[in-house]
């Protein structure tokens, strides 16, 4: 299983031993919800028909990563959103992920693990919250905010790409008479241009996909293809790259662990039969190390033990394997 819990969401993707996704789900209920870790991994459980004592081994991933108790052990969200992507897309060469408070772009090897990255995570802007904040200046919800963007023409300076100033930048452009579209419009290109900004760090490449929930967004998408001069992947459910690229890393690293055990146990099979130890018979039954104790043996008795005294009889213990 992985687990990505995100600064707004959780997600939960459970794999089988061929690597083949059986279940995934991504739950909202606030920032870094430990709760809706709980909800997701219970949901992708049920969808999966399995209890937690069917899971091999499971991963942590996202803001929150050292958060999920289940977890056996965390790895980055840079880490597993390409392996991820990797997965859903293969033969991706660069991975733009934007989620609730960071933005990455991720160059790709041909095995598809990753080569460079580039992380903004000191500040919000492009960022989910960004468009919370455009959304509630603009007094719209996320689709309209986008469908708002793609309608939009006249390009408008927007200076500030702090989520916290933005907001005041937009309510003064509102006070100008800008119209809404044109707002929108121009945010979402400066959101693309700081994009770029953070992509040429690690490099131009193609294939290209968008993870993270503001992959959903359709304006920022288009003005990302536009100022890239690419067009970009996205996947049918951004959001589930990370969880996905961590379940696949406990697979992996719970095969691992089986091929080792299967190893050892094929040497141990293959090692000769070897004496260990000698021990005696003693009066009660009991094999005890050493030749100090004494058991019955003799004709009359046929063997019985008794209360009558007998001379020793040393036993032979053999470890290896039966048959050999």
């Amino acid at each position: 299983m992985g687990v990505d819990l995100g600064s707004t969401t959780a997600k939960a993707v459970i794999v089988d031993s061929g690597g083949r996704m059986v279940a995934s789900r991504v739950v909202q209920m606030g920032a870094v919800s430990r709760e809706g870790v709980r909800v997701a991994i219970e949901a992708c459980l049920e969808d999966a028909r399995l209890t937690p004592a069917d899971i091999s081994r499971t991963i942590s991933t996202g803001y929150g990563r050292r958060l999920v108790p289940s977890a056996d052990k965390t790895f980055t969200e840079i880490t597993c959103h390409a392996r991820g992507a990797a997965a859903l897309s293969p033969g991706v060469r660069l991975v733009i992920d934007i989620g609730g408070q960071d933005s990455k772009a991720i160059a790709v090897d041909d095995d598809g693990l990753v080569d460079r990255f580039a992380l903004n995570d000191r500040c919000a802007s492009g960022t989910g919250r960004f468009f919370d904040v455009l959304c509630r200046a603009l007094e719209v919800d996320l689709d309209e905010v986008a469908a708002l963007a793609l309608a939009g023409g006249t390009d408008l300076e927007v200076s500030s790409m702090c989520a916290t100033f933005a907001e005041t930048e937009v309510i003064s452009l509102l006070a100008q008479g800008a119209e809404t579209a044109d707002i929108s419009a121009s945010v979402h290109r400066a959101v693309a241009g700081r994009t770029l900004g953070l992509i040429a760090q690690v490099g131009k490449a193609s294939p290209v996909v968008m993870t993270g929930g503001v992959a959903k967004n359709p304006a920022l998408v288009a003005f990302l293809e536009e100022a890239l001069g690419l067009p970009l992947e996205v996947l049918d459910d951004p959001q589930i790259a990370g969880a996905l690229g961590a379940a696949l890393i406990a697979r992996d690293e719970h095969a691992a662990a089986l091929a080792d055990a299967a190893a050892a146990l094929a040497d141990a099979a293959a090692a000769p039969l070897r004496f260990v130890a000698v021990a005696d018979v003693g009066p009660e039954k009991q094999v005890i190390p050493g030749n100090a104790v004494t058991a019955p043996h003799c004709a009359d008795c046929d063997g019985h033990l008794d209360s009558h005294s007998h001379r020793p009889v040393s036993v032979i213990l053999q470890l290896g394997p039966v048959g050999r």
